[in-house]
């Protein structure tokens, strides 16, 4: 299946996942066991997903097809909508369970089938969409990069799909992530091998080697704070998977977990909350006119001064 530029329609729904690399599925698979948690868990998600979207106030752009990558259970799609009332919206998501998530209520489905038509998901790796070349105008992923062990593919792929002059707007989590709880896990004495988070400046220079025009990245640090140690785990956990290959067979559990909870409780603020630093990188480029080989342009002014005697 492929989404075309000069199709009406979009690509239906993907029910079944496709063949996937190991790390890839592994992801998957972590994301099916935690979809029914991520709703209680998401205010992050929805947070960073509202300030991305603020970020389009400042790009001038009339998308005829929007491509969310990462889209979950559509937690941006009727924002996109009600800004680009025109343009059709194509979820994309590893995880099929999160996309049943997305589904149209089944009575929009009965009464309006042309408007549960126009949210289409489809099941894939964001590394390899199955898109035609240049059918996205504006490929908008929230929190997802970070997840995936290969972006530069990612990237790559992003790239082809957008036509010219298309955008990418992106958001992704930092290196100082979850630094709280790596302190704590240190304190406790845990090899907790966590995600490894990579820097927006890494994530910069793979747009410019891809062929992005003018990416821009920058970053600011959301803080939320936890009742309990216990609350503090469970959003963590229900946030999303590990795709490491030496990550933890399992939870610690015993001694190695009360110690984890008594590092967290000395971490408490003067109001008694247990802190939380997410760091957010945000980035946006766009899908250059290719260049034809061997042309270059210099100006008349400056070829009369290599001119002159």
């Amino acid at each position: 299946m492929s989404l075309g530029p000069g199709t009406s329609e979009l690509t239906p729904t993907i029910v079944d996942p496709p063949r996937m690399p190991a790390r890839i599925d592994t992801v998957r698979r972590q994301f099916d066991r935690r979809a029914a948690r991520f709703a209680e868990h998401e205010f992050i998600v929805r947070e960073v997903g509202r300030r991305l979207l603020e970020r389009l106030h400042f790009i001038r752009l009339d998308p005829r097809r929007i491509i969310d990558v990462g889209c979950g259970a559509a937690g941006a799609r009727a924002a996109l909508r009600e800004r680009y009332p025109r343009a059709e919206w194509l979820g994309v998501d590893l995880s099929p369970t999160m996309l049943a998530r997305a589904a149209p209520a089944p009575m929009l489905a009965r009464w309006w089938p042309r408007r549960a038509a126009r949210a289409p998901r489809v099941c894939a790796d964001a590394a390899a969409l199955p898109l035609a070349d240049g059918s996205a105008d504006l490929l908008f992923s929230n929190l997802m990069l970070h997840w995936h062990p290969q972006p530069h593919a990612v990237f790559a792929e992003w790239l082809r799909v957008l036509r010219v002059d298309g955008v990418l707007m992106f958001s992704c989590f930092g290196p100082d992530t979850l630094k709280e709880l790596r302190r704590a896990f240190g304190a406790a004495d845990i090899a907790a091998r966590p995600m490894p988070f990579v820097d927006m400046h890494d994530f910069g220079d793979m747009m410019v080697a891809t062929g992005f025009a003018a990416p821009v990245m920058d970053a600011e640090t959301i803080r939320l704070t936890y009742a309990t140690p216990e609350a503090l785990l469970r959003e963590v956990a229900a946030l999303g998977g590990n795709p490491r290959d030496d990550r933890a067979a399992g939870l610690v559990s015993g001694r190695r977990a009360r110690a984890l909870l008594a590092a967290l409780e000395q971490m408490r603020d003067r109001d008694g909350r247990i802190a939380l630093s997410f760091e957010i990188a945000y980035g946006h480029g766009w899908r250059p006119s290719p260049r034809t080989r061997g042309e270059s342009t210099i100006s008349l002014e400056r070829l009369r001064a290599q001119l002159r005697p």
